[in-house]
């Protein structure tokens, strides 16, 4: 059988399978998984077009890793025919671990993270694979001697970002996440068994960081679709709680199986059963069960069932300066009245009000480090006039608040609260 299969990508032009082990693992089932778990959550909700999945990232990013092999490899940097599947591999699986809706549910539905849910699929597989990902894990995990290996999988300059900055802004139509991912991988070399960009290079990284903090604030971060990540996260702690009593809440078995228990990635480790009900789980799942918990009996439920299934979301307001606290009172003064909520725990499952952080730049993270043809490195910080340290590395918080539109008459006749 031909393995070597072409793809046509939207975003990538036709994509090639580069070696048969790449094609057996992306028609596995674990893999498969993902066509069913949206890459941006519940942004369509907003961008309509966002309606793309991990399974279609990770082939894009598997394409973009052979780009970097390629590259690297031509500028004499050895990477052995073992190491290229192997670092394919990895980019390839380094997703196989999200749940539904990607991050939205993670530490909530089940609390591990994925990369943990991932490492463990991609342990199985190996088994399944008589050890062939061996190597792909130990990149994955950065305990392969060539850490510039893992660094293409997993760093500020990872494959991984590359494609789903350019792949997220063309799905969902914000221009301004258009990066050139050809021309930073063709200036992608090797110093020190670390990654760096050729100075040629300097002013796509500065498109690439720019982008990336354009594409957080209006996609990622959005108050639309976080409203809407707040309800779904919060009705499903309402189901856990309520099953938690004893009452009935419809869900599919292997739903039911992670809302009914309270797991950690030892029991992930320790019980084949976990890790075969995490691989039937996706977007499917939740979006049926929340369409039953319309009708539930529970009114908190079934009213952010309700808001969530037909797109009546609660309104978010976000500002750069924490809320009063006679603002808050009075939100949730009105919301308790409203749904003639009795106590404070239930309230808390109505409306929400936390932080949000984001930055363009870690300088806590591996560098993004730039060569300049006298072999002096500078991280990206230095090396650019247009983004110095203060800005790359500035932390943006901002606080937000959720709750019910039905309340915003009563909260706009008092101007004081905003």
């Amino acid at each position: 059988m031909n393995k070597r299969k072409i793809i046509n990508d939207p975003v990538h032009g036709f994509i090639k399978v580069p070696f048969d082990l790449l094609y057996d693992l992306s028609e596995h089932p674990y893999f498969q998984r993902l066509r069913r778990i949206k890459q941006l959550g519940l942004t369509h909700l907003v961008y309509p077009g966002a309606m793309h999945t991990r399974f279609q990232h990770a082939l894009g990013a598997m394409h973009l890793m052979s780009s970097a092999v390629e590259t690297l490899q031509s500028k004499g940097h050895e990477i052995t025919k073992e190491e290229s599947l192997a670092v394919h591999a990895a980019i390839l699986l380094h997703d196989i671990g999200h749940g539904p809706f990607s991050h939205v549910l993670e530490h909530s539905l089940v609390e591990v993270s994925h990369e943990e849910i991932s490492q463990i699929f991609m342990q199985k597989l190996n088994e399944e694979y008589n050890g062939q990902l061996t190597m792909a894990i130990s990149i994955f995990n950065n305990s392969y001697p060539k850490k510039f290996l893992h660094q293409l999988v997993s760093s500020q300059l990872d494959m991984d970002r590359l494609d789903y900055l350019k792949r997220d802004s063309f799905f969902s139509g914000v221009s301004e996440g258009v990066i050139g991912s050809d021309r930073i991988i063709k200036m992608l070399n090797v110093v020190d068994d670390k990654l760096v960009i050729e100075s040629k290079g300097i002013y796509s990284i500065e498109k690439f960081l720019v982008a990336r903090r354009l594409m957080y604030w209006q996609v990622y971060l959005h108050k639309t679709a976080m409203a809407a990540e707040q309800m779904l996260v919060h009705l499903l702690k309402r189901a856990k709680f309520l099953i938690s009593k004893g009452i009935d809440v419809f869900a599919p078995p292997h739903l039911a199986f992670f809302i009914e228990r309270k797991l950690s990635i030892a029991d992930f480790d320790n019980n084949i059963e976990i890790l075969n009900n995490f691989a039937l789980l996706d977007d499917d799942d939740i979006m049926c069960s929340i369409k039953v918990w319309t009708n539930h009996s529970d009114p908190i439920l079934s009213a952010l069932s309700k808001g969530f299934i037909n797109r009546q979301l609660w309104r978010m307001r976000i500002e750069n300066k924490p809320f009063k606290p006679e603002t808050l009172k009075k939100i949730k003064t009105y919301t308790k009245d409203e749904y003639q909520l009795k106590t404070a725990k239930e309230l808390d499952y109505m409306v929400y009000s936390n932080t949000i952080t984001n930055n363009a730049y870690s300088i806590k993270d591996d560098k993004i480090e730039i060569l300049f043809n006298n072999n002096v490195l500078k991280d990206i910080s230095q090396a650019s006039d247009m983004l110095n340290l203060s800005v790359l590395g500035k932390t943006v918080r901002k606080h937000y608040v959720c709750y019910p539109k039905c309340i915003d008459d009563k909260l706009q006749s008092d101007e004081s609260l905003f």
